[in-house]
């Protein structure tokens, strides 16, 4: 939605912010890992112990469900204790997950290491977006895009070194030394964030519609607009989640998992190679289509963005069993999803304000962990039907729901929410004014 007009600039913006902005991204790249390099382990981890592989994916599905559903509680908490106690807790806890992962000999073992790592990676994600929003007001997309990129592509560089590890010196090393690594370089660059000081950052967009008044999360919560852009987040998540967690499987059934891919200056596997330029392709999208959202709208941006997806993963069905289309493909899909973290985020931003952003975002975040359910149920259904194209369009259908509905429902659904915040301000104000009390912050 374009056409706000801007906030008036009271001081010059602190260039601090984009140091700010770089703290945050390197916090994401250390905890990437966890989520993302979980396919390499999962053959491994069934190889070593002999479990069904459904069983070793309920990892998977309660990490992101620890992660996506304790974010309104590490929202409260950011709100309260500031960026750097909460990154620096996170830290302790990816350290200590990735170590209990390799220690653990029981399918409880790695259960337990999904909660602690999904505690620290809620932590520091939920901590750096919310930095994010809050030193970034007239760049929202963009600075988002950015920060959620570090946790998009921070697992690319590693990906090749984690496979070539777990091949040489199994992946009970693995998991020790990347959770010593990474936990600690978290650890470190916990103490350089800081949240903007009141009347620091003063700007807002000039090309967006903004509400000017700062919600509570009682507020948000009853709002249609809130619980439209929850069922949008969930539609789309739910494929990118499914192929996250199930790219290597899904290439093992497709027959291209082993395909040797010559690339003239090097040859690598289909998979390893895939799930590189997949992070690549994810971590780009989140800056680029949150630079978009900055420029042409939120709304018109989700449509391109979501109807991209779901031809991607229909094409997928269709074509995946070839290796090259697999390759394309695959990165086509991890395009179009990984932008609805700086999407949905800088939205609730522009929609609620940012005093109470930490539990509102907190609380919409929780649809990642309702899509993470499909994960396990991606599985029932490809051995139900035989076939993983079943699975594929069904979440086709949903991301291509979503993009309907940005157009025919979220668009005029944020318009009216905007004017109407508007209003609600000037009557706050105009009753602190004649009361001599402080207006609604």
């Amino acid at each position: 939605m374009s056409g706000g007009p801007a906030v008036a600039l009271d001081k010059p913006v602190s260039n601090k912010r984009w140091w700010q902005l770089v703290v945050g991204v390197i916090c994401m790249i250390a905890t990437a890992n966890i989520q993302y390099a979980w396919t390499l382990f999962v053959p491994e981890i069934q190889e070593q112990f002999g479990w069904k592989r459904a069983e070793i994916q309920i990892t998977f599905t309660i990490f992101v469900l620890v992660q996506t559903w304790l974010a309104p509680i590490e929202g409260y908490f950011i709100d309260k204790l500031g960026p750097r106690l909460m990154v620096a807790f996170g830290a302790i806890f990816i350290g200590f997950a990735w170590y209990l992962n390799s220690q653990a000999t029981s399918l409880t073992g790695f259960y337990v290491g999904a909660v602690f790592g999904g505690i620290g990676v809620g932590s520091i994600y939920a901590t750096c977006i919310n930095n994010a929003l809050k030193w970034f007001p007239d760049r929202r997309g963009l600075a988002v895009g950015l920060t959620a990129g570090g946790y998009g592509a921070g697992s690319a560089a590693t990906i090749l070194p984690i496979a070539a590890m777990i091949e040489t010196s199994g992946f009970q090393a693995t998991f020790l030394f990347f959770g010593i690594l990474q936990g600690g370089l978290a650890f470190v660059a916990a103490w350089f964030l800081r949240s903007p000081l009141k009347g620091e950052i003063s700007i807002a967009s000039s090309k967006l519609a903004q509400a000017t008044r700062d919600y509570t999360l009682k507020e948000a919560l009853n709002t249609k607009l809130f619980w439209l852009m929850f069922f949008m987040f969930i539609c789309v998540v739910t494929g990118g989640m499914m192929a996250v967690a199930q790219l290597g499987v899904i290439a093992t059934d497709l027959g291209v998992k082993e395909f040797e891919v010559d690339m003239y200056f090097f040859v690598m596997a289909a998979l390893p190679l895939a799930l590189m330029l997949d992070r690549i392709m994810n971590g780009i999208s989140r800056p680029l289509f949150g630079w978009i959202s900055d420029n042409i709208g939120r709304e018109k941006t989700m449509v391109i963005a979501f109807t991209l997806e779901g031809f991607g993963i229909i094409a997928l069905g269709y074509f995946g069993s070839n290796p090259w289309a697999f390759l394309i493909l695959s990165g086509v899909v991890f395009l179009a999803w990984g932008e609805v973290y700086s999407l949905f985020s800088a939205l609730a931003g522009d929609a609620f304000g940012t005093k109470h952003i930490g539990k509102i975002y907190g609380v919409l975040y929780t649809a990642k962990g309702i899509g993470a359910l499909f994960v396990p149920v991606g599985n029932l259904m490809m051995e139900a039907t035989g076939t993983w194209s079943t699975v594929l369009y069904t979440v086709a259908c949903m991301d291509l729901t979503a993009a309907v509905l940005a157009i025919v429902a979220l668009r005029p659904t944020l318009k009216k929410h905007v004017a109407l915040s508007r209003e609600k301000l000037a009557a706050e104000n105009a009753a602190a004014a004649a009361g001599g009390s402080p207006a609604h912050a």
